[in-house]
Formats: structure tokens, C-alpha cells, sequence
């Protein structure tokens, strides 16, 4: 049976892997991974309070979100958000080269700094973490000096510089990570050119079906879950092969069954509207006018 554990603290995350590590800063810690345990005592499943931004170049433990596993053996990067959940299986790792590292900050860190704000534009966080980052050779070192940079500024003793030092590092560190995603769907254009169609085939049987009476509007993780992605990710991918983001397919889908329902139907808009999943016509109305630049009234006398 699996153990969970909540670690509300980075301290807690000490404890729990028996790292014989001080703590230099209550909100922050950088840790060597390669000192972790070569036996995981039971398997565990752990979420936390902080951001966690992990790389380990081996490891022989399946790490598993959800029911999908992530292969560490190839030295990717995860990055995980406060509150989600990992599982660890209990496998015993062994290697001569085994390293890797862990940045672990807390939200309170970042709280009262222009990166705060800037966290909800790492979608990279709410991935799932087979969607992990594959790095270069050259990514993992350009990455690796941001968290020797913050590692260093630890050591120091801690003065009024130090917050805006390593908080200004930790946003270099993340910016480089949405460049390096943003290289791998590029260089991943036939599986992503895959999703697409897939995604574009799931709209339009769901459009032509039963669907819409019987579930309502397709939302983002219903797609998601079709094609095995987490909602950001795929969100992403749909947004750098076509410029729009996955509520954007959707929404091209039902305004098309909106102007065909509109054009060939005597239905009322609010009849139209029930029909296409909307519990208030006013939601609809303003949605059509937004995406159309008219009325549904306007586009039907019109046309």
C-alpha cells in the first residue's frame, strides 16, 4: 500500500529523504540529488506546499503521475506547482554517474515580487510530468549555473540584496525553461502534427454526433484526456502549430455549428443556444459577438 506524504515545509523534504543537509533559508533549498537514497523505502506518493524544479540524469525509479510514468533514465527536467502529486515505486537505484539536482521554493519566497505574478505564465508547472523536459548537453549546463549562482548566494550571509538576487535568478532559471519547451514542440513537429489532427477529428465527430445534447460542450481536459496530455500542455502544443490554444479549436467549432444551426434552422437563438450546450443564451449571444463581430440576430439577417 502506497504512503502519502504532505510536506508542508522544504524542511519536511529533508527529513523525509534522510538528507544529512543544513538548511541555509527557511523559504528555499537546493538540493544534491545524487545524495539521495540508493533504496526508496516503500512506494510513496508526495505532494508538497512549494515549486519543486527537478533534473536527474539516471534514475532506475519510476516516477509516476496519475497513471503515467515518466522515464528519468534520459536526464529530463519536471517542474512541479504546490499540491500536486508524485509517486515513487521502490526500486533500488545504482550508478557510477548518478547526479542531478533540485531547486525547491517555497511560494512565500516570491510572494511580494513582480515573479509572483509571473508564475501563472509557466504553464510548464501544470504538465504532467511525462511531459518532462528533454535537455541538450548545453541546456542542462545553462540551467545548472542558474541553481550553482543560487546554491552560491546561500552560502552567503543574508542581507538585504539576497531575496532580490535569488528570487531575480529563479526567473532567469524558469525563462530559460520556456525557451527550452518552447524548442522542444519544435523539434517534435510530427507527433505534434499527430495531436492536431487527432484533436481536430475528436471536435468535429463531437460537433456532428450526439455529443453536445448528451454531455454539454467539450471542455479543454476532455480533449486532454483523449489524446493522453495534460490541459496546459496541450494547450501549448495546439498554440505553437496553430496559433490558437485548445478553447480556441473549441470555440471555432461550436461558432461554425452556430452559424449552420443559425443559417439553416428556424430555431430561436436561445433554442440554438440550449442546443449547443449553453445554459444562458446571454453567454452565447456574447461569445458569437466576440468571435463573429456580430449578433447571432445580426449574422442571420445578414446572410
Amino acid at each position: 500500500m502506497n504512503q502519502f506524504f504532505h510536506l508542508q515545509t522544504i524542511s519536511d523534504l529533508l527529513k523525509l529523504f534522510e538528507l544529512n543537509q543544513t538548511l541555509k533559508h527557511p523559504l528555499i533549498a537546493v538540493v544534491d540529488l545524487s545524495n539521495l537514497p540508493e533504496y526508496v523505502h516503500d512506494k510513496k506518493k508526495i505532494s508538497s506546499d512549494f515549486y519543486a524544479v527537478m533534473f536527474k540524469n539516471y534514475s532506475k525509479n519510476n516516477i509516476k503521475y496519475g497513471r503515467k510514468t515518466v522515464d528519468f533514465q534520459e536526464g529530463n527536467l519536471i517542474c512541479m506547482a504546490p499540491n500536486q502529486v508524485i509517486e515513487m515505486d521502490d526500486d533500488i537505484e545504482v550508478s557510477a554517474t548518478m547526479m542531478g539536482w533540485g531547486l525547491y521554493f517555497h511560494p512565500d519566497l516570491i510572494r511580494a515580487t513582480s515573479l509572483n505574478d509571473k508564475m501563472k505564465d509557466y504553464s510548464f508547472f501544470s504538465y504532467e510530468i511525462s511531459e518532462s523536459l528533454h535537455l541538450s548537453e548545453k541546456e542542462k549546463q545553462t540551467l545548472y549555473d542558474c541553481v550553482v549562482k543560487i546554491e552560491s548566494e546561500l552560502q552567503e550571509n543574508i542581507d538585504v540584496h539576497s531575496q532580490a538576487i535569488i528570487v531575480s535568478t529563479i526567473e532567469l532559471l524558469l525563462n530559460y525553461c520556456s525557451r527550452f519547451y518552447g524548442r522542444q514542440f519544435i523539434t517534435r513537429k510530427n507527433s505534434n502534427n499527430i495531436v492536431v489532427v487527432q484533436i481536430e477529428k475528436i471536435l468535429s465527430e463531437y460537433f456532428n454526433g450526439n455529443s453536445i445534447s448528451e454531455k454539454g460542450l467539450p471542455t479543454v481536459k476532455y480533449l486532454a484526456d483523449q489524446v493522453n496530455l495534460s490541459p496546459g500542455y496541450l494547450s501549448d502544443l495546439l498554440k505553437k502549430e496553430t496559433g490558437k490554444n485548445t478553447q480556441d479549436h473549441i470555440h471555432f467549432y461550436l461558432i461554425e455549428e452556430a452559424k449552420n444551426s443559425l443559417l439553416s434552422t428556424n430555431k430561436s437563438v436561445g433554442e440554438i443556444a440550449y442546443a449547443l450546450g449553453f445554459d444562458y443564451p446571454q453567454y452565447f449571444n456574447k461569445l458569437f459577438k466576440q468571435k463573429t463581430g456580430k449578433t447571432p440576430i445580426e449574422f442571420r439577417s445578414m446572410n
